[in-house]
């Protein structure tokens, strides 16, 4: 059973990249599965609804891999996940994860590598795509010999994503300059620790370079899963999008039909000076390894 797992910090473009991923026969993303549990059984995250629309309860598929549980009171369950999550997989506690996994993120692995099962069975017996993004996740579920996990870690000009951080959206609050690049650099960091002891089930990609060659990027990423497909996007960039079953994520995922991924560079022109400088501060020695230039140019 074969599953991409989606690593790196948000706004850098997972969702994008794993609808497009969804589109491939027998593959299916599963959005941020991690937030099954507190958006899917217990209704009390932002943003809970199905890639489809409906509630995740009610939506056909997912109602139908929660059944599989078996659990009288799904919400005590629900609960008991959360907490192990909280408990053991958590950014901080990747290198943990890579030595070691104790009972209780076992059981959360159990429990997520059985819907990755169920879900198998219904559409994705070639991949599962799970855009979780954590690291700690990721190297947990690497030490399994029960699932074939491919580790994608995406990453973005951290500029762009203090940018987006500026702005607010319905499901999330904004957030600093300063602690956008904490995060930034913690989840990447991390991802990186993943990476080392991944061997080869580990692919790092810039979110830039997906926008920009869409098709190239794809096809990179195709041949890293082991999937033989020709990438459903043309070379100008254009993909059409059907019903998809993601598990919380940007709201973009809602949308269907044609879309063009192009790069989005506002940030340079609009980002101003103070927030640029204490990003490009705070993630100086990874700018320089992820390829980004440490002065940013502003274009016209």
């Amino acid at each position: 059973m074969k599953v991409i797992y989606i690593t790196g910090w948000l706004r850098s473009g997972s969702t994008i990249l794993g609808n497009v991923l969804n589109e491939l026969p027998g593959v299916l993303h599963a959005g941020e599965l991690h937030y099954l549990w507190k958006n899917g059984l217990l209704d009390s995250g932002t943003n809970s609804l199905c890639g489809c629309g409906e509630q995740i309860r009610q939506c056909t598929l997912w109602s139908s891999v929660i059944a599989t549980f078996g659990d009288a009171e799904p919400t005590k369950l629900a609960r008991q996940m959360m907490s192990a999550q909280q408990a053991g997989l958590r950014t901080r506690h990747t290198r943990a994860r890579l030595a070691g996994t104790p009972a209780h993120v076992t059981q959360v692995l159990d429990r997520t590598v059985a819907v990755y099962r169920e879900l198998a069975r219904r559409g994705a017996e070639r991949a599962v795509v799970d855009s979780s993004k954590y690291p700690a996740e990721a190297a947990a579920l690497l030490r399994r010999s029960d699932v074939d996990v491919r580790v994608l870690h995406i990453v973005r000009d951290p500029r762009a994503t203090t940018y987006s951080y500026q702005r607010g959206k319905r499901y999330i609050e904004p957030m600093s300059p300063a602690q956008s690049t904490a995060n930034w650099v913690g989840f990447n960091v991390a991802s990186e620790y993943v990476g080392r002891a991944a061997a080869g089930r580990y692919l790092r990609i810039r979110h830039e370079d997906l926008t920009r060659q869409p098709r190239e990027v794809l096809a990179d990423v195709l041949r890293f899963a082991g999937l033989d497909d020709e990438p459903p996007v043309t070379e100008e960039g254009k993909v059409t999008l059907g019903t998809n079953h993601t598990v919380t994520g940007n709201p973009d995922r809602l949308g269907q039909g044609t879309v063009l991924i192009r790069p989005d560079d506002r940030w340079r022109t609009e980002l101003p000076a103070l927030p640029t400088a204490t990003t490009t501060a705070l993630a100086l020695p990874l700018l320089r390894r992820y390829g980004y230039p440490t002065l940013a140019r502003k274009v016209a």
